[in-house]
C-alpha cells in the first residue's frame, strides 16, 4: 500500500521530467530554415523543388522560398535573407556576382548547368520536312546566316509582305537589344523585320501555333525550356562565339553561360552537409527540358514535376547524396 502511494507520488515528477526532456530534444534537433530564392522562370523554380524535397526529406531540416526578380533576390542572398540560389546565370550578372565574390558575402558551390543555348531558330520540318505529317521540305538549303535572305519570301510578314518575319525577343530583353544588332551586323534587317511578341508567352504561342499547323517560323528561342523537350527544332549557324566579334555588333554565336549555384556565406557553418549536396548537384539542359516539357504536357505545377524527376530519374539525383540520405527520399516518395 505504501509502495502504491510512493508511485502514485513519483508519476507527476516522471512525466515532467519526460516533458523537459522531449523539449530538449526537440531544441538540440532544430535545424532552423533554409530558405530558396524563387526566381521566376520555370527551371529555377523546378531546381528548388527538387533540392528542397531532397534536403526536408532527406537531412531532415526546413525550407522555404522567396519569390521575386533576379536582382532583388540576389541583394537578398548577398544580406542572408536568402540562403540557397540554384541558378545564378554568371555571365548574364558579372559584375554583381564578382562584386558578391570579392566581398566574401556569397559562395559558388559550382556549375548546375552550362549547356544552355540561345539562337535563331526555325522547326526542323521546314528544311528536312516531316514524312509522317505529309510535310515537304521548305528550306531544304537553310542552314547559315548566309542562306536567309534566300528564303525572306517563306517567312514572309503579314503586315510587311516586302520582307521576312523574325519572332524576336519581348521588348526590354537583353536578348531583344542584342538580335536588333546582329541584324543590321549580318545585312538581314534588308529582308526581315523584327517582330517583337509582347512577352515570353506570346513568343512561345507564335511558334506553337506554326508548328501545329506544319507552318514556317523563324525566330529566337533558348534553352533549357520545355519547347526542347517537346518540339523538333533546328538552329541556324552563326560563327562560332568569339569575343571580338561579340563586342563588335555581335557578329557570332551567343555564349553558353554558367549556371551555378550559390549560398550565403553562413550556410556552411549552419548547414555543412547541405553545402556538401549542393556542391554536387548538377543536371544539363537536356535532363531539364524533359522535366519541363513532362510538367507542360501534363499540366503539373513545379513541385508536382520535381516529383516526377525524384521518380523517374533515380539514377542521376542518387549521384548527389550518400546512399542513407537517399533511402530517406525514396521512402518519402
Amino acid at each position: 500500500m505504501v509502495q502504491k502511494r510512493f508511485s502514485l507520488f513519483l508519476l507527476p515528477l516522471l512525466i515532467v521530467a519526460l516533458l523537459v526532456a522531449g523539449v530538449g530534444c526537440t531544441a538540440d534537433t532544430d535545424k532552423g530554415t533554409i530558405m530558396f530564392a524563387d526566381l521566376n522562370w520555370d527551371s529555377a523554380l523546378v531546381n528548388n523543388r527538387i533540392a528542397q524535397f531532397i534536403i526536408e526529406n532527406g537531412y531532415g531540416y526546413k525550407t522555404d522560398a522567396t519569390f521575386g526578380e533576379t536582382i532583388p533576390l540576389f541583394m537578398g542572398l548577398r544580406r542572408g535573407d536568402i540562403d540557397v540560389s540554384m541558378e545564378i546565370w554568371v555571365e548574364n550578372q558579372q559584375e554583381a556576382y564578382d562584386e558578391a565574390i570579392a566581398a566574401g558575402d556569397v559562395i559558388d558551390l559550382g556549375t548546375n548547368f552550362n549547356d544552355n543555348f540561345q539562337g535563331m531558330f526555325v522547326p526542323t520540318y521546314v528544311i528536312e520536312g516531316d514524312p509522317e505529317r505529309g510535310i515537304e521540305p521548305m528550306a531544304p538549303d537553310l542552314r547559315t546566316i548566309e542562306d536567309l535572305p534566300r528564303y525572306w519570301e517563306l517567312f514572309q510578314d503579314p503586315e510587311d509582305p516586302a520582307k521576312g518575319r523574325f519572332y524576336g525577343g519581348v521588348p526590354g530583353w537583353e536578348a531583344d537589344k542584342i538580335l536588333t544588332e546582329k541584324f543590321e551586323t549580318y545585312g538581314l534587317n534588308e529582308y526581315y523585320n523584327i517582330f517583337r511578341p509582347g512577352s515570353g508567352t506570346a513568343l512561345t504561342g507564335s511558334l506553337v501555333a506554326a508548328y501545329e499547323k506544319g507552318e514556317p517560323w523563324f525566330g529566337y528561342y533558348w534553352g533549357p525550356t520545355w519547347v526542347f523537350g517537346k518540339l523538333d527544332l533546328t538552329q541556324i549557324e552563326e560563327p562560332a562565339y568569339n569575343e571580338k566579334q561579340w563586342e563588335n555588333g555581335y557578329a557570332c554565336a551567343f555564349p553558353a553561360v554558367n549556371v551555378n549555384i550559390l549560398v550565403h556565406k553562413d550556410l556552411p557553418e549552419r548547414a555543412p552537409e547541405i553545402v556538401e549536396f549542393l556542391r554536387n548537384y548538377q543536371t544539363n539542359s537536356d535532363l531539364i527540358s524533359e522535366v519541363l516539357a513532362h510538367m507542360e504536357s501534363e499540366g503539373l505545377d513545379h513541385e508536382a514535376a520535381a516529383l516526377w524527376f525524384l521518380r523517374e530519374r533515380e539514377e542521376v539525383w542518387t549521384q548527389w547524396v550518400p546512399e542513407n540520405v537517399a533511402e530517406k527520399v525514396r521512402a518519402a516518395l
